[in-house]
């Protein structure tokens, strides 16, 4: 029978929830990593290694490990440092294993690999000198490049997310990188330049499906979006949802016209879902059209947010759906969606979800 971790990126430390296939039952572990502020955790399988990325202008930054499932943690940094002259680096974003490499996102804006695990690390300085640069700003988070995407079997190909920059792509392993924003809107920039601008969208989240075919979902600031092309061109489906706003999406481990959607209200309103009630919205036709899943959710006075990283799907037959809340929550579906549990609901304010499946 199969084992299912989730890692649980919090204000206060990881946490950790194990429970079986069934998931009805879970242990929580943590808080863990000494109570750093942890943006991301994540599992490299190649290496059954935990990785936790995160800090904050009172602790550093750093790239937590763990071996053993989290039962020890050391961390790095070396290396995970911007030039001289450049401003610093303040925090971790995103940690991402892929191809027998380790990539972090860091504030402000940059990217670094590291190759042996995560003890030392090296910028992809590609991305500095990538068209449009000048069009970069910090979000309200600040300049974060907060999602990487590796292609599931081209190790030269990778997107990444960045607010308020929009999305890049490279095709050739980080050399160069180009902007891959045509067709979303970005009406918070000057008139003369809001028009399908090159840059400076502030995309919220980015999702490919484990499935290589081709197709990226993402939550903007202003919209959700679908591309058929690796994002070369997009095309917005926030037709039939409550509000363009949000944060939270994330893909179905097999079918790649599945996505999950957390509506919020919209940033002068609240960041909240909508009139208070609890509801993750699922598409099976790409956009096309929308439903809206409630079954076990709160229906009244549910005035929770669910940030960009906090939500994750598993890979069981019949996929767990699961978010956190930034007021501690953590829901679980274990068939796509149709019911909900909460899992657990005194948890510090929750940045990241990621589930995992171990045989």
């Amino acid at each position: 029978m199969a084992n299912v971790m989730l890692l649980v990126g919090t204000k206060k430390g990881a946490f950790i929830l194990r429970s079986d296939e069934a998931r009805k039952d879970w242990q929580v572990s943590g808080p863990l990593c000494d109570h750093w502020p942890m943006s991301h955790v994540n599992y490299d399988p190649a290496t059954a290694t935990i990785f936790a990325g995160g800090g904050d202008a009172w602790f550093g930054h750093a790239n937590w490990r763990s071996p053993d499932l989290g039962a020890t943690w050391t961390h790095s940094s070396a290396g995970l440092e911007n030039a001289e002259g450049e401003p610093p680096v303040t925090a971790i974003w995103n940690v991402t294993p892929a191809h027998g490499s380790l990539y972090v996102g860091t504030d402000p804006g940059g990217l670094f690999r590291s190759d042996d695990g995560g003890e030392t690390w090296s910028e992809l300085k590609g991305l500095r000198t990538a068209p449009a640069r000048e069009m970069w700003n910090p979000g309200g988070a600040g300049l974060i490049l907060h999602t990487i995407v590796p292609h599931p079997t081209d190790k030269a190909r990778m997107w990444v997310a960045i607010s308020s920059a929009g999305v890049y792509a490279t095709e050739d392993g980080g050399e160069t990188w180009m902007p891959r924003n045509h067709g979303t809107r970005a009406g918070f920039l000057p008139e003369e330049i809001r028009e399908n601008p090159v840059a400076g969208q502030c995309c919220h989240r980015l999702v490919m499906p484990k499935t290589d075919s081709g197709f990226l979902f993402q939550q903007s600031h202003e919209g959700v979006y679908r591309s058929s092309d690796g994002g070369v061109t997009w095309t917005e489906v926030t037709a039939g949802l409550p509000s363009e706003f949000g944060f939270a999406v994330a893909a179905h481990p097999r079918d790649s016209r599945t996505f999950f959607n957390i509506p919020l209200t919209d940033p002068f309103s609240g960041r909240y879902m909508p009139n208070g009630e609890a509801a993750v919205w699922k598409t099976t036709d790409a956009g096309d059209t929308w439903q809206k899943l409630t079954n076990g959710l709160p229906q009244e006075n549910a005035y929770m947010a669910v940030l960009r990283g906090a939500m994750s799907t598993d890979t069981l037959d019949k996929a767990g759906v699961y978010f956190g809340t930034s007021s501690g929550q953590l829901w679980g579906s274990a068939d796509e969606g149709d019911s909900w549990r909460q899992i657990a609901g005194f948890l510090p304010a929750i940045s990241s979800v990621e589930a995992v499946v171990l045989s």
